[in-house]
């Protein structure tokens, strides 16, 4: 199944839906009984297809990525390491990101992402039965303010640094699916999932030792190896397999 939240006039309130063919059939809330009214996926805008109160996000999960950025020397992490984005950072698919007017090293990282669909209490069993669905995500870096600020906020927090999207697909095998990033049609990262040094089952059962996840909450669960800048007027294109689309941004000229 495929959950798409859309908006179908400039000042119409986000609607859920299910994609099927090119019809976007609408339901009451995601993935769930539908109204009866669809319209045709031409004349929707789709949106970030999650209303997370919180992003987390996992990094060196690929043994790529840790070689990459120089910390093979250092032993490997014994659990997932965890940061936070936050809600403001959701961007939607097809969305045009601003160039940040206080990095000189913007860069993306491609990740598979996990849409939770039921609350997770700290010691709930069986987290992965309460996922809704798997998507794409772009976790984008300020990468000089990475390694010059005390915390990672002004990094990885500031406004529409996660687009997400197009849609939720439910039927993905998360440990069975290939994450890849195009910047200007060329292929800049392939990383399959059962690469990760920790799965998702993994993950999930970590996060929520300590910590509830809400419906809505958005997991990125790590970037494989082939990291870098982009520029305005660059495309960044992150696609999983599965999903049946790619999520797709465009870099703008720098913020006034």
């Amino acid at each position: 199944m495929r959950i798409v939240r859309f908006s179908a006039a400039p000042n119409e309130a986000a609607r859920w839906g299910v994609l099927e063919g090119s019809d976007v059939f609408v339901t009451e809330g995601p993935g769930g009984t539908r109204s009866g009214e669809h319209l045709p996926l031409a004349a929707v805008r789709l949106l970030a297809p999650a209303r997370p109160t919180k992003i987390v996000c996992v990094g060196r999960n690929y043994f790529g990525h840790i070689r990459e950025m120089g910390n093979d020397s250092e032993p490997l992490p014994e659990e997932p390491g965890l940061f936070l984005k936050g809600p403001n950072t959701l961007a939607d698919p097809f969305s045009d990101i601003p160039y940040p007017h206080f990095t000189s090293e913007f860069h993306y990282e491609g990740e598979l992402a996990v849409v939770i669909g039921k609350r997770i209490l700290p010691g709930t069993p069986r987290p992965m039965d309460h996922v809704l669905g798997y998507t794409a995500g772009i976790d984008l870096t300020a990468r000089d303010r990475q390694r010059s600020d005390l915390q990672w906020a002004r990094a990885k927090s500031a406004d529409a640094f996660c687009p997400l999207g197009p849609w939720v697909e439910t039927d993905i095998e998360p440990g069975r699916t290939v994450v890849r990033t195009f910047v200007n049609g060329v292929r800049r990262q392939e990383g399959r999932t059962d690469d990760m040094i920790f799965p998702v089952s993994v993950i999930l059962g970590h996060i929520t030792t300590f910590m509830t996840l809400e419906e809505g909450d958005v997991v990125l669960t790590g970037t494989p190896e082939g990291v870098g800048e982009i520029f305005p007027g660059d495309r960044v294109e992150v696609t999983v397999d599965g999903l049946g689309a790619p999520l797709v941004m465009t870099v703008s000229g720098e913020e006034a």
